[in-house]
């Protein structure tokens, strides 16, 4: 069973950071590609950031250079670290990742981190 259980959410002033973690279990976080995704209110959840299998990690416009996607194979975590963190930042933060199960398509996800930047 695949489990993914984000931490390290909490209230910033802006311009402060935070790291979030995402700790999986059932998979390895080296053999398949994993998200971070956020929603603000009123919005759609959107992929912020993503690491694939081999390392490979890419960011939307509005966070790059700010925020970093990296991974920890021995613990089986993966993390996002935010900086220079801005109101428009403000969301629930969830933990992504998808696996092919005999040829079904299986979308995992963790509960969500709430991210609240004050200005």
């Amino acid at each position: 069973q695949v489990q993914l259980v984000e931490s390290g959410g909490g209230s910033v002033q802006a311009g402060g950071s935070l790291r979030l973690s995402c700790a999986v279990s059932g998979i390895s976080v080296t053999s398949n590609s994993m998200d971070w995704y956020r929603q603000a209110p009123g919005k759609q959840r959107e992929m912020v950031a993503s690491i694939t299998s081999s390392g490979t990690s890419n960011e939307i416009d509005s966070v790059k250079g700010r925020f970093t996607v990296s991974r920890d194979g021995a613990k089986n975590t993966v993390y996002l670290q935010m900086n220079s963190l801005k109101a428009e930042d403000t969301a629930v933060y969830y933990c992504h990742t998808w696996i092919n199960s005999g040829g079904t398509r299986r979308d995992y996800w963790g509960q969500g981190t709430q991210v609240t930047v004050s200005s």
